[in-house]
């Protein structure tokens, strides 16, 4: 059975490029290699709708993936064709299987979710996998995980999709696969990623905190500077948080952290506000007043320019432990101002969740 993709791309703005390998990775990573690709501007009406009709003829599926802007005007193209409708589904049941994704996070989940199973079940074949959730491992030791498993177990397909330091690995098999084989799989992967592996199941970074903070009936505040409340909005965005999280203070400036926090003028004057102190006194205002059992601390310096201390873009702090002891840690991230933000959000959440085991 063939399987295209046509990616739509805006040619008047050579700055929305259309990042769609992350989709065709799971596409592979799932047993589905792409017969074409085709990149089409979304308002060459008369391109697209001829590419569509050409591909139907040939290949039982075919995917448009486009940015999120698209996502109406590429499902009215697939159900003009189909001549049927989509549901709440991004995969709409015709002659030919049509599969609208957007180009980012969504669109991979929605290929595992939804477009492999359909997939399959035309073409007569099953996969299975098993997903590996680790977070903040170096990139050099990933390639080396998966190269480990593939040596070992060659018959198994591995992937891997990461996204601000947090990666998801899946092992891929097909039903002639000894179970021997995929447990052998599982090790590899567990052991080589041990000290970055936060789960052997397909869930969240913050819903695994909350997973980890309810069996322990512990409860957690959160002060931020840097991150804006991202680590606090990540947990109660998970359902049950209020069982965990007690508070997180947003202190982006001095006098805030002074105030809220307890951070000492001296701190913030000889240290600055960039430091493993300031970090730690962060942490430790949160747990002064008695009310969590964890705490968790950020501050950094996010961009686009180094803070009035000289201290370097990316640069930043993490305090995070109880009433008897606030472990520090310190990274310097890469990327941009958004990319570090997002990256320390997630660093911080399994800094926590580490902090439990």
């Amino acid at each position: 059975m063939n399987v295209a993709a046509v990616v739509l791309f805006n040619n008047k703005n050579t700055l929305s490029a259309v990042d769609y390998l992350p989709v065709t990775d799971a596409l592979l990573a799932g047993g589905i290699e792409l017969s074409e690709l085709v990149l089409v501007p979304y308002d060459a009406l008369e391109t697209l709708s001829s590419t569509l009709t050409r591909l139907k003829e040939r290949c039982g599926a075919v995917l448009i993936i486009c940015s999120a802007v698209l996502l109406s005007y590429a499902r009215s193209a697939a159900e003009t064709l189909a001549g049927a409708a989509f549901s709440d589904s991004c995969v709409l049941e015709s002659e030919c299987l049509f599969c609208v994704l957007t180009a980012d996070m969504g669109g991979v989940e929605n290929v595992g979710r939804e477009v492999i199973p359909a997939i399959d079940r035309r073409r007569g074949q099953s996969f299975w996998r098993v997903v590996i959730k680790t977070a903040g491992a170096p990139a050099e030791l990933l390639r080396t995980a998966l190269e480990r498993v593939r040596e070992a177990c060659p018959t198994l397909t591995v992937y891997t999709f990461e996204r601000y330091a947090d990666a998801r690995t899946e092992i891929i098999y097909n039903r002639d696969t000894p179970k021997y084989t995929v447990d052998e799989g599982v090790r590899i992967l567990s052991e080589t990623l041990a000290e970055y592996l936060y789960a052997t199941k397909d869930i969240s970074l913050a819903a695994r905190l909350v997973e980890a903070l309810k069996v322990r009936e512990k409860k957690i505040s959160v002060a931020e500077s840097f991150t804006g409340g991202g680590v606090g909005r990540a947990i109660v965005r998970v359902p049950g948080a209020s069982a965990v999280y007690f508070e997180g203070i947003n202190a982006y400036n001095a006098e805030s952290k002074m105030k809220r926090l307890g951070v000492t003028p001296f701190t913030v004057e000889h240290r600055g506000t960039v430091s493993d102190e300031t970090a730690y006194e962060m942490a430790a205002g949160l747990l002064m007043e008695g009310k969590c059992d964890l705490a968790v601390s950020t501050t950094g310096v996010a961009g686009p320019d180094p803070d009035e201390k000289g201290n370097p873009v990316g640069l930043c702090y993490f305090g995070v432990g109880t009433r008897e002891q606030v472990n520090l840690y310190r990274y310097h991230l890469t990327g941009d101002r958004e990319t570090i933000t997002e990256t320390a959000i997630n660093l911080a959440l399994f800094l926590a969740y580490r902090s439990l085991k």
